[in-house]
């Protein structure tokens, strides 16, 4: 797998079946119902209304892009206090979309501080009760008005804050949502109020040294730890308590649950030593070490390819 040294890297269970598969492989799709829409330019910022407030988020449209063909979407979250165009940056998102051929998009979080309500996080989004959510569903409408969108293939990711709002947004969008992959951010919301009604793959990364979201979790300020934030996943979607290591290499490991069903895998992958960073992404260093040994964003996707909500 690309970015990530070793053998078995993220493997399926033994045993199992992956999900529904991109057809072809990484290729778009031909889709009938596209006709008429055009080409768009690489990099561009959209505006939409939603709850009465104006929202905007880039968009990325992979090099090569064919109106007529759909493509799946990956939307791209930044962390609290950051914007859109840092979270490109700290990801490299885009260059993925290039080489697989998805669609990026990058939104933007409200007020000063940039933020999503997330539920226990962050800023202005949560202290006045911003639906993002709905936020979420109004731009994914407008992006399948203006692109050839698979949406069975729309995915969810993001950093901290960010990556809190992945969860959410499986938990109570699991109809446009067809996997997630969190990075530094646990579930904001409390366990029983999730539920989607039927599996959400979740692929989640985290650093042991993160002090902002501490691996360990932080009572105080209503965070679980990472591994009650799998575990709740994992019984969720109907997977065993065991565990299986499917990726190492030097500061990094993955694992996943066994017995989950086909379209509800559970992984997890934690850095050793691990900052409150994007592994594999830009470094930060106020934020602690960044590891070089796992490509989140590289990681993710080889994960999110496995899954449709169809």
């Amino acid at each position: 797998m690309a970015g990530c040294q070793g053998s078995d890297a993220l493997a399926p269970e033994p045993g199992e079946e992956p999900g529904t598969e991109v057809p072809g492989g990484d290729d778009p799709e031909p889709a009938s119902f596209c006709e008429g829409k055009v080409d768009q330019p690489a990099d561009s910022v959209w505006t939409i209304t939603s709850g009465d407030l104006t929202r905007e988020f880039r968009v990325h449209v992979p090099e090569g892009y064919d109106p007529s063909m759909r493509y799946p979407v990956v939307l791209n979250f930044h962390g609290f206090t950051s914007n859109s165009w840092q979270q490109v940056a700290l990801s490299g998102m885009n260059d993925k979309a290039d080489e697989a051929g998805f669609i990026a998009v990058h939104p933007d979080g409200v007020g000063l501080s940039q933020s999503w309500n997330a539920g226990v996080c962050c800023g202005t989004a949560a202290s006045q009760e911003v639906d993002d959510v709905q936020f979420v569903r109004d731009m994914l409408d407008d992006l399948s008005t203006r692109l050839c969108v698979d949406d069975s293939r729309i995915y969810a990711t993001g950093m901290s804050n960010g990556g809190f709002l992945s969860h959410r947004l499986a938990c109570e969008l699991p109809d446009r949502i067809a996997a997630i992959a969190p990075v530094a951010g646990v579930m904001g919301i409390p366990f029983e109020t999730c539920d989607p009604g039927k599996p959400v793959p979740v692929m989640h990364f985290h650093g042991t040294w993160d002090t902002l979201v501490p691996y360990d979790g932080n009572l105080t300020q209503g965070m679980p730890s990472v591994e009650e934030t799998v575990a709740a996943w994992a019984e969720r979607n109907g997977c065993s308590t065991a565990t299986s290591e499917t990726f190492r290499s030097g500061d990094s490991v993955c694992q996943s649950f066994e017995g989950c069903p086909s379209s509800g895998a559970v992984s997890y992958c934690t850095v050793d030593g691990g900052g409150h960073t994007w592994p594999g992404g830009l470094p930060v260093p106020a934020m602690g070490k960044t590891t070089n040994e796992l490509s989140a964003t590289d990681a993710m996707w080889d994960f999110f390819s496995r899954f449709s909500t169809q």
